[in-house]
């Protein structure tokens, strides 16, 4: 993936965290109320300390004097360890609450795409989007938020109390803020390039780490763990790498703004020790300004945490606004007045397609009518009937004029009311980590046990499933890695039919089922016919005899459609059938 442009303007990004801040005002208000009077308490407690010293040092100190001040110290504190609880609940609990909508915001915009999007944005991206770039935002309109309110109100307050107690001691105890305002510019400017480098390494490496779980038994079968553990390694520690440069940034942020602190208060020590000296000031005024000085050093050295917080948590959002701003390609209309209800008919006219810049189309100008009934397709490997599949289904944008709907465009109709009217099951067989029962009904959530198991029946699936322990609350594994090809296969298959849609699309789902099973399953493919529109694509001439048109394909072209008995004069299509023959 390419970097984010750092051109995107603060207020475009703004614009995806401030609603949220709108729709919760009054927690924050409440929140940010009890920060600024935690600061504000803080700030009298010099004052008793003071009076203190200064009735001490003049001997006029008595000891309910100094009980009174010592109680008015502790109640102070008290009340200060409340409200820090109240505005750490409300504004950090709210920063949570941020982090949270933008991930459902993310997740769900993630949905929407389609698969040329997935084909420019690895797995790892998505997942270092919704926990580094997320957990950095998180941070930033937290912690950052306070830290940068804090810092605020205690520099501004504490600037009044100690011009109050003596103008020419501040002025000589601000001499080096000017520095820390450089080196903070300087750092932070450095710090965006290097954060982006340290999260696209994570996307890497967590894309690596997935995609070696998911191909752990390929993997095993041929040797590679070392391999594979060496490539880890070496990402790794790349990663360790980009942190060390980022950490350097921010290592020296806090030691040069504590330094220059210290040479305030080194300062202060020196010009206000004089003037204590010379009775300019009375002692308890230098002890308060000294405390004073303390308050303005946190804020000075805030400065540099909040500058590496902002920019973290810019960058972050950044990369969510590019990740949001992308848009699906496959355009969508407006619902149907009503869904369909009659067969479900495609109509292909010099249907013309290729994939993203390629100049090779995939499919050129393919002319077809997909009617209801049972319709075969084959065709060498690369033909395009996959594609094809692909483009029933608006996975893929195509042209107006191109692919109709019963009688109407697709570029015209909702995609979800249209998908909603096609089962398909792909040659990869998608399965989930949970029951045999709940993968057969993911199509159909509130489909009853009996309606699970007649698909399972009509898909040859349930005496196997009977078979395992738990039959059908049986967890089948990640991907289904418990099952047998054949038995991933037709459990898709059982998904696909339990949806009862009026239109059944299988791509080449039926590869690895033996001959007696295959048998099974076409009985329970044409017992679910009635009034039904069925593609079934297919190498296997067992499966083709049954169908009432076979369209053969080649380079992206229909060469001939017919029966089987009339599709043997063809050259290719004898061949297969004569190898298959031979083969069994």
């Amino acid at each position: 993936m390419t970097e984010p442009s750092p051109s995107t303007k603060i207020t475009t990004l703004l614009r995806l965290v401030l609603p949220i801040f709108r729709e919760h005002w009054l927690r924050l208000g409440c929140g940010f109320l009890a920060l600024i009077v935690v600061d504000f308490l803080q700030l009298i407690i010099p004052r008793f300390v003071k009076t203190a010293v200064d009735a001490l040092s003049t001997g006029a100190a008595t000891s309910s004097q100094l009980l009174e001040l010592s109680g008015a110290v502790c109640l102070v504190a008290v009340i200060v360890a409340l409200l820090r609880f109240i505005w750490r609940y409300l504004i950090i609990g709210f920063s949570r609450i941020l982090e949270k909508k933008l991930r459902d915001r993310l997740f769900t915009h993630v949905l929407r795409m389609d698969p040329p999007f997935f084909e420019r944005w690895t797995t790892g991206d998505l997942m270092a989007h919704a926990s580094n770039d997320l957990n950095a935002i998180q941070m930033a309109c937290g912690m950052g938020l306070v830290a940068s309110v804090d810092a605020l109100v205690m520099s501004s307050a504490a600037l009044v109390f100690m011009l109050a107690i003596s103008v020419k001691l501040t002025l000589i105890a601000l001499l080096p803020m000017p520095l820390l305002i450089i080196c903070t510019r300087i750092l932070s400017g450095r710090l965006h390039h290097r954060f982006n480098l340290v999260q696209e390494q994570f996307s890497l490496l967590t894309e690596f780490a997935r995609a070696t779980l998911v191909s752990i038994r390929l993997i095993k079968g041929y040797t590679l763990e070392r391999f594979q553990e060496q490539r880890f390694h070496a990402l790794g520690e790349q990663y360790v790498r980009s942190n060390l440069k980022v950490a350097a940034i921010q290592g020296l942020l806090f030691p040069i703004a504590t330094l220059i602190g210290n040479i305030a208060m080194l300062l202060l020590l020196y010009y206000g020790g004089a003037l204590v000296i010379e009775s300019q000031i009375s002692i308890g005024s230098f002890v308060a300004f000294v405390s004073y000085l303390y308050m303005l050093i946190w804020p000075m050295m805030a400065i540099g945490w909040v500058a590496n917080l902002a920019q973290r948590g810019v960058t972050s959002l950044r990369r969510i606004h590019r990740l949001l701003s992308e848009q699906p390609t496959v355009s969508t209309g407006v619902a149907l007045a009503a869904p369909p209800v009659a067969p479900t008919v495609y109509s292909c006219r010099s249907l013309t397609f290729a994939y993203g810049a390629s100049v090779r189309p995939v499919l050129s100008g393919m002319d077809l009518e997909i009617g209801p009934g049972l319709m075969g397709m084959t065709g060498r490997t690369g033909s395009g009937k996959s594609t094809l599949c692909k483009l029933l289904l608006r996975m893929y944008p195509v042209a107006d004029g191109m692919l109709y709907f019963r009688g109407q465009d697709v570029n015209q109709l909702s995609q979800d009311q249209l998908r909603q009217c096609i089962a398909y099951v792909g040659q990869e067989s998608v399965l989930f980590a949970d029951t045999i029962a709940n993968n057969i009904a993911f199509g159909r959530p509130e489909a009853t046990a009996a309606e699970i198991e007649a698909a399972a029946q009509a898909a040859a699936i349930d005496a196997d499933i009977q078979t395992f322990t738990g039959g059908y609350q049986a967890i089948i594994g990640e991907r289904g890695v418990k099952l047998s090809g054949g038995q991933r296969q037709r459990l898709a298959l059982a998904r696909a039919l339990l949806c009862d849609r009026p239109m059944l699309v299988i791509d080449d789902a039926l590869s690895a089922i033996d001959v007696e099973t295959e048998h099974q399953v076409l009985q329970g493919i044409l017992a679910t016919l009635q009034g039904k529109t069925v593609l079934l694509v297919s190498h296997r001439v067992n499966v083709l005899r049954h169908c009432d048109r076979i369209v053969l394909l080649d380079a992206g072209r229909i060469v001939e459609q017919g029966r089987h008995q009339e599709l043997l004069a063809n050259p290719f299509y004898q061949a297969m059938v004569e190898k298959q023959q031979n083969d069994a």
